[in-house]
């Protein structure tokens, strides 16, 4: 027989957009059920956030030996176990996911479902012979890997972020389509762990970021040993006993790179197969679920959040979706989605932070503003930890108000919170010029970059001719 549910709250997805509401929505009281086909977690847990970083903690460890020279320290080249790599980034994924899984989402108070999902009206979901009812619907079914239309891929064994941890043999050389974060971490990644590694991108290198950061990180990937074709398509791809021929075409004609694997890492592309979003009036397209500020559907009884909605596809921002859903969907309250102090990191060495708008963002919008630039060679902690590669750049408008920020830095996703506050405050370089730091830390440069917006005022002729009035009058 066909079971009927109903309840408060109704999640489709265990990511972390839907986890989060989930959570959230059970401890205050509504009548909550989740619904996962997959692994609960989703994939930032399995397959994103998690495993990456873990391989880049892993690469870190393989590069530590090579920076030990510049003090004075040498170390035999490392062996690297590549199945022991792999296994302890699946015991890291493993000690996480007790914090993702039906039992403690069950302790909660939800109802978890390990079904597929359908609509069937606006109001009503089929899940395996149950139907739901719900008061509120929420889809976060999230996105999966973009694989393009390149002859000859759909024939070849490829890897994506979803499979390349489970490979239990560093390929001898990958080739990564794609220079955006993913490509880019991963393949610094796979080079400090031993493979050789060529990046292929068909316009610029991690183009949404600012073009001088790019360009230094680009300069320290190549450095490494990385090869990256930027401006470069791939027109063809083969696969024999001999291995991969990948084939190039840029303005300057075609060439043939032969490789061991290759790893697909182009995009994502939201995952809304088998919802039946026709039978609930929700409106979408290839690029996701269309929603308003509110992140409320065509149909005002559905919300959508994550990476399915097509915009800022981050665990960070998921998280912060959630809980403009829950105010909302249990309160009421007429909360937006606000992405102007939205950061977001590359986890490459060194890492590439950025909240609020770059310069040439600010330069499209017009308008005035000035450029701060402080290199990481004047801070002292930098030179003592040889890490004084990169920069911090902020832009700001003639009052001091702050637009954005750009750092390009060892740490660089824990320097970009103070500026990702003062985006989100409204607050002005006088906030973070006169805080006491700490010395000798990272952390100074964000004190002594916005000290520079001041010092054209502080030691002008009119300071001067003030200091010695002052002294005059004794």
């Amino acid at each position: 027989m066909t079971a009927q549910l109903s309840c408060d709250i109704c999640v489709i997805g265990g990511g972390s957009a839907g986890l989060s509401v989930a959570a959230g929505a059970a401890q205050m009281g509504a009548d909550t059920i989740l619904i996962e086909r997959g692994d609960m977690g989703g994939d930032c847990l399995n397959s994103g956030c998690v495993p990456s970083k873990s391989l880049l903690a892993a690469a870190k460890a393989a590069h530590a030996g090579a920076q030990a020279k510049d003090f004075g320290i040498t170390y035999a080249a490392p062996r690297i176990d590549f199945p022991a790599v792999q296994a302890h980034v699946q015991d890291v994924i493993d000690s996480i996911a007790p914090h993702d899984s039906v039992e403690r989402f069950e302790g909660l108070g939800v109802r978890v479902l390990r079904e597929s999902a359908q609509f069937l009206s606006p109001q009503k979901l089929a899940v395996g012979d149950q139907r739901i009812h719900a008061r509120r619907f929420v889809l976060a079914t999230g996105s999966r890997p973009l694989i393009p239309p390149v002859p000859g891929l759909e024939d070849v064994p490829y890897l994506t972020n979803e499979t390349v941890f489970e490979v239990q043999d560093c390929p001898e050389h990958l080739i990564i389509l794609g220079g955006g974060p993913i490509g880019c971490e991963l393949g610094q990644a796979f080079r400090r762990l031993g493979a050789r590694v060529s990046i292929v991108e068909m316009n610029r290198m991690l183009g949404r970021e600012d073009r001088g950061a790019a360009q230094l990180l680009r300069e320290r990937l190549q450095a490494e040993g990385i090869a990256i074709h930027e401006n470069t398509s791939i027109s063809e791809v083969r696969h024999d006993t001999a291995g991969l021929q990948v084939v190039l075409k840029n303005e300057e004609g075609e060439t043939t790179l032969e490789g061991a694997r290759l790893l697909v890492a182009a995009g994502r592309q939201p995952v809304t197969d088998g919802l039946n979003l026709e039978a609930a009036k929700v409106v979408h397209d290839r690029r996701g679920i269309q929603v308003d500020a509110r992140l409320r559907t065509s149909n005002r009884r559905i919300f959508a959040a994550g990476d399915v909605i097509g915009g800022p596809q981050f665990t960070h921002a998921a998280g912060y979706q959630a809980g403009i859903i829950l105010r909302n969907a249990l309160f009421r309250l007429p909360a937006k989605a606000d992405y102007r102090a939205l950061p977001r990191v590359t986890y490459t060495a060194p890492e590439l932070a950025q909240v609020g708008l770059t310069e040439a963002e600010a330069r499209e919008q017009g308008g005035k503003f000035e450029v701060l630039q402080h290199s990481l060679a004047e801070n002292d902690r930098a030179r003592c930890e040889r890490e004084s590669e990169g920069f911090i750049k902020i832009l700001a408008t003639p009052s001091g108000r702050i637009l954005g920020a750009t750092i390009l830095s060892a740490h660089a996703g824990e320097l970009i919170l103070p500026w990702t506050l003062a985006i989100a405050r409204n607050m002005k370089l006088s906030a973070l010029a006169g805080i006491i730091a700490p010395y000798p830390t990272l952390s100074e440069v964000s004190k002594q970059v916005a000290a520079h917006y001041y010092t054209p005022k502080l030691f002008s002729s009119r300071t001067r001719r003030l200091v010695r009035l002052f002294l005059r009058l004794g």
